[in-house]
């Protein structure tokens, strides 16, 4: 189940914000146990880097994140911690 939903989230970044570089690693073996990973959502730790995240703000960054991988914020992803780079930050 862990690499499925990791493709899964790797293919809804690639689709939505065309990153020329991603990292998406699935930390749930780290919160085994923990209260909001009871539902079976795990937790997530992804690093990407688009041009569409050039002169955006840290918040409006995440948004767009959240929006590209819509649903699964609320089926199968608990915790998300984002790296969001633009190419020049780099």
């Amino acid at each position: 189940m862990s690499a499925e939903r990791v493709a899964v989230i790797r293919e809804r970044l690639q689709a939505g914000l065309a990153p020329s570089q991603l990292d998406v690693v699935d930390e749930s073996h780290l919160h085994v146990g923990h209260p909001g990973a009871r539902d079976g959502r795990g937790h997530f730790r992804v690093r990407i880097v688009s041009d569409v995240f050039h002169g955006l703000p840290r918040l409006a960054r995440h948004r767009r994140i959240y929006a590209a991988l819509g649903e699964l914020m609320q089926s199968d992803i608990h915790a998300l911690t984002i790296e969001a780079l633009s190419s020049n930050e780099m």
